[in-house]
């Protein structure tokens, strides 16, 4: 019967060290960011933004489409662009790598939506992670 209880706890001891062990981890291979394409087919206008970071940025800081009306998104982004293409430009002043390109954004034609909520979101997006300012009212403490 000793025998038996004793046969019986080294059972258990070796249960328990069996059931406390740690399992094999499966480590992820991050997923390469793939570009964000902004498009109005109608117009044919296209932005791809390839800049690392920004789908995230997108799914979880930005806030969501509705959330500001089209008109105001417009607004921000005539400003932006035009502050972007001065500094696309100037060259020399500002950080090459960050401002490569012109965008040409018109005011008097309505690219709808989702182009316009994509790019307003870019440039707050830029703003936070270069530490610059398009200005326009936004500082980049308070940005959305």
């Amino acid at each position: 019967m000793k025998l038996l209880k004793q046969l019986f706890a080294i059972l258990i001891v070796g249960f328990l060290f069996y059931a406390c062990g740690s399992q094999s981890i499966e480590i992820k291979k991050s997923q390469k960011e793939l570009p964000v394409r902004i498009a109005n087919d109608s117009l044919a206008y296209e932005i791809i933004i390839i800049d690392p970071g920004f789908t995230a940025y997108l799914n979880t800081i930005a806030q969501p489409e509705g959330f500001y009306n089209q008109s105001y998104l417009e607004a921000r982004n005539r400003v932006w662009v035009s502050i972007w293409n001065q500094r696309v430009q100037n060259t020399p002043q500002f950080r090459q790598d960050v401002y490569e390109n012109n965008i040409a954004y018109l005011p008097m034609v309505d690219y709808g939506y989702e182009v316009n909520y994509k790019l307003f979101n870019y440039f707050l997006f830029a703003q936070r992670k270069y530490k610059m300012t398009l200005g326009g009212g936004f500082r980049g403490n308070r940005i959305n």
